[in-house]
C-alpha cells in the first residue's frame, strides 16, 4: 500500500472514532415507550415529548418525566419516589431544550421560571442551552427568573406547582 492510502486510511479511522466519541458523548437517550409513566405525578410521557426529561441510573434503568419539573422532584427526593434507588446512583440527567428540543444536561442549563408558557403540569422551569436565549424567553414570555442547576430546590420546586 501506498503512503498516501496509508494516511487516509488513518485519517477516515481517526475521524470515525472522534465522530462515535463526540455521538456516545450526546448521550443519547432512547424515546419512552408509550408505557413509561413519571414516577413523580404517573403521567404517561410518551404523550409529552416536546417535555421530556431522564434519569439514566448505574444499573442502566431509565426514568423518564413529563418535564423538568417533575424530573427535579424526583432527583431532589429520589428514593421516596423509587424506594431502593438514591440520588448517588444516577449517572445522567437530561431535559429537553425549549427552543432547539434536543436533549441537553440540566446541569449546564439555563432555566426560566415565572414564564406565561406552561407545561403538562402547568408552571414549569423552561430549559435552555444558553444564557442568551434564556434571556430572550424570559422577556418574550414574561418570565420572572434566569435559574441553574444549584439554585433549585424543593421549596422553588413546591411554589411551581
Amino acid at each position: 500500500m501506498s503512503r498516501l492510502v496509508k494516511l487516509s486510511l488513518l485519517v477516515i479511522f481517526s475521524l470515525v472514532i472522534i465522530l462515535t466519541a463526540a455521538i456516545a458523548a450526546t448521550g443519547t437517550v432512547p424515546a419512552p415507550s408509550v408505557k413509561d409513566k413519571c414516577p413523580v405525578c404517573g403521567m404517561l410521557v410518551a404523550k409529552f415529548p416536546n417535555w421530556m426529561a431522564t434519569a439514566k441510573f448505574k444499573d442502566g434503568a431509565t426514568y423518564y418525566f413529563d418535564g423538568p419539573k417533575d424530573l427535579f422532584s424526583y432527583y431532589l427526593d429520589t428514593s421516596r419516589f423509587t424506594p431502593g434507588r438514591s440520588q448517588s446512583d444516577i449517572i445522567a440527567l437530561t431535559v429537553k431544550e425549549y427552543y432547539s428540543l434536543g436533549m441537553i444536561d440540566p446541569r449546564k442549563a439555563y432555566f426560566v421560571t415565572g414564564s406565561d408558557v406552561n407545561g403538562p403540569m402547568g408552571h414549569e422551569l423552561i430549559p435552555f442551552a444558553t444564557q442568551k436565549d434564556a434571556a430572550s424567553f424570559k422577556a418574550d414570555h414574561n418570565g420572572k427568573r434566569i435559574i441553574r442547576f444549584q439554585d433549585i430546590t424543593r421549596q422553588l420546586i413546591k411554589s411551581l406547582n
